[in-house]
């Protein structure tokens, strides 16, 4: 799976702290933090017709990441949200747009480490693009990969942090086997998430019902996911059973279904794993009921950014 270019996005204009400018003009210092050491905190968020969906859960997380990461200032909700509007207004955007929010500590007075360098305040970039949910319907292919995912000890995953090299590791792995996507287990061998998702599987399924009990890994060596948390909301409403659990390979292997979420892909199926069928081999019914329950969710929550 590789993303294509949207030739829509050929004129965008991005927003570097409160700066509207053309995507081939914007541009960060190398003193900026998230050159020098990745040190910045994102979040991603899709625009459905008008309204950013779960846009405060998202901004939560992101203040937590940045106080967690010790940031001296972060900018008010309300500038944030402000700063979304006038690059959505000024893209002229309305639906079908993914919006990556990055927040770095902000520029240095000199190359290194050191936060006590960072004395100018945070840098807000806001960069939104036309952009369908990203996996096919017709189900993923994945690997597992032999990158671990590290223990809280080690980097806690709630940190919600730009510093993707584990993830991008194990996407080469994926690419270089031709899968979609690579599942990732953490240091005791359990899965903690793929290298972009979280990860749902379905057991005791019935599917003249689109039935079965769902259970998702723990969130110990992978970030609290929002989608993630949407499908469990769902689940517990439509009284669906859903456990949080450690889940192995052999518990993925053994899955009626699978599927992944992520604001970026939404709900995606997956049809196989290390050359194993998952099920019959094809997305399955509570997989797409439940994609159809998200997308009703979707359709009528959200926070309005933009008037239609």
């Amino acid at each position: 799976m590789l993303q294509k270019f949207d030739e829509r996005n050929r004129n965008l204009i991005v927003n570097i702290n409160s700066q509207l400018v053309h995507r081939d003009k914007a541009g960060i210092s190398p003193f900026d933090s998230a050159v020098q050491g990745g040190d910045a905190v994102w979040e991603g968020l899709r625009l459905y017709n008008g309204r950013i969906f779960k846009l405060h859960e998202h901004l939560d997380r992101l203040e937590r990441s940045a106080r967690a990461l010790s940031f001296t200032e972060i900018p008010p909700r309300e500038k944030i949200i402000e700063e979304i509007k006038r690059t959505l207004a000024a893209n002229k955007m309305r639906d079908g747009v993914h919006i990556r929010l990055t927040l770095t500590r902000g520029v240095k007075i000199t190359s290194g480490m050191d936060p006590r360098l960072n004395q100018g305040g945070p840098t807000l970039i806001v960069l939104a693009e036309h952009k369908a949910p990203v996996y096919a319907k017709t189900g993923l292919t994945l690997i597992t990969s032999k990158i671990r995912r590290p223990p809280p000890e080690v980097l806690d995953p709630r940190i919600h942090h730009a510093n993707l090299l584990n993830s991008i590791l194990a996407k080469i792995e994926a690419n270089n086997a031709g899968a979609d996507d690579a599942l990732m287990l953490d240091t005791r061998g359990f899965v903690a998430e793929t290298n972009a998702t979280h990860v749902f599987i379905v057991r005791n399924s019935d599917k003249s019902r689109a039935s079965g009990d769902l259970a998702t890994s723990r969130v110990v060596a992978c970030p609290e996911g929002i989608t993630r948390a949407t499908v469990i909301e769902i689940c517990a409403a439509e009284k669906i059973r859903c456990i949080e659990t450690d889940l192995s390979v052999v518990d993925i292997y053994g899955a009626h279904e699978m599927f992944c979420t992520g604001t970026m892909g939404e709900l995606a199926g997956v049809i196989r794993i290390d050359n194993r069928q998952i099920g019959d081999g094809k997305v399955g019914p509570m997989t797409k009921r439940l994609s159809d329950l998200y997308a009703q969710r979707t359709a009528s929550e959200g926070v309005k950014v933009v008037d239609l």
